[in-house]
C-alpha cells in the first residue's frame, strides 16, 4: 500500500478542520458545514478510486473479464 495516500487524506482532514474552525469563529456555521461536507466528498472520492484499483487488480489476477 502506498503511504502517500494516507498523508493526502490526513492533509485534507487537517485543512478542512482549520477552515471549519475559522468559519465557526467567524459566525459562518452554514458555510463551515458545507466545507466539511466537501472535504468528506473529496476523501470518499479518493477512497473510491483506491477500491476501483483494488477490484481491477483482483480482476487481472484471477483473469476475470
Amino acid at each position: 500500500m502506498n503511504v502517500d495516500i494516507i498523508f493526502k487524506i490526513a492533509a485534507v482532514g487537517i485543512l478542512i478542520a482549520v477552515i471549519n474552525q475559522v468559519l465557526v469563529k467567524a459566525g459562518r456555521d452554514e458555510i463551515a458545514m458545507m466545507t466539511t461536507l466537501a472535504g468528506i466528498v473529496v476523501v470518499l472520492l479518493m477512497v473510491i478510486n483506491m477500491i476501483n484499483q483494488l477490484f481491477n487488480s483482483v480482476k487481472s489476477i484471477f483473469r476475470f473479464y
